[in-house]
């Protein structure tokens, strides 16, 4: 198939009267560098995927990682004399890395664990916190210097934003915690909605 892929590629650029120096020294390493980043990008959403149960996207995404990144070290080992390949290899991944990471912030997947600790009650907070209809547990604690209040809550990571700014804004001196949550144990029948097709989860941010 990597055979099929390069003569496809050359008779192609070869019909347009693209030159071998230009084949091999600015399209190959631009489209290994093109490649990258689709790979690596395809690896950091699968492993948030994978993080979130979702385990019927998972497979395909890594299909489409593996293929991808083999017709990407394929032309490497078919340019091993150009250092222009070695350099788009590895930009290629630092973008796709970053590129990941921002899909991974703008489809907000998953949901969290959010602590909040503070040395006296936030009623203003709890009230807030009714009214968006959260699920929450508040309760006393010992802290090094005394009393505290501990509330924590779950909820999706797109709504995250939103309550940390709340919590600043009642008090700014809170201390919490944010954790990566797997799976909300009432939240079991969604798992269902793995079966729709990936085109309607991934657009609907899967958030599950």
């Amino acid at each position: 198939m990597q055979q099929l892929f390069e003569d496809t590629m050359q008779d192609l650029f070869n019909s347009i009267g693209l030159s071998d120096n230009l084949l091999n020294y600015i399209i190959m390493p631009l489209l290994i560098f093109v490649a990258r980043i689709g790979d690596v990008s395809i690896n950091t959403l699968r492993i948030m995927f994978m993080m979130n149960g979702k385990k019927n996207i998972v497979p395909i995404l890594g299909f489409f990682e593996a293929m991808i990144w083999l017709l990407a070290i394929g032309q490497i080992f078919q340019n091993v004399n150009n250092p222009l390949s070695y350099i788009a290899y590895a930009g290629g991944f630092a973008t796709g890395t970053y590129v990941g990471m921002t899909l991974d912030e703008k489809l907000a997947l998953g949901r969290v664990l959010v602590r909040v600790i503070t040395p006296h009650p936030l009623p203003d907070l709890i009230e807030f916190m009714k009214e968006k209809n959260y699920r929450f547990t508040n309760v006393g604690a010992e802290g090094r210097y005394g009393k505290v209040n501990l509330l924590f809550t779950v909820m999706k990571r797109d709504q995250l934003q939103e309550y940390i700014s709340k919590v600043k804004e009642i008090d700014e001196k809170a201390f919490y915690t944010i954790e990566s949550v797997k799976r909300v144990s009432e939240e079991e029948l969604n798992v269902v909605e793995d079966k729709t097709g990936f085109t309607s989860r991934f657009f609907s941010k899967a958030r599950t």
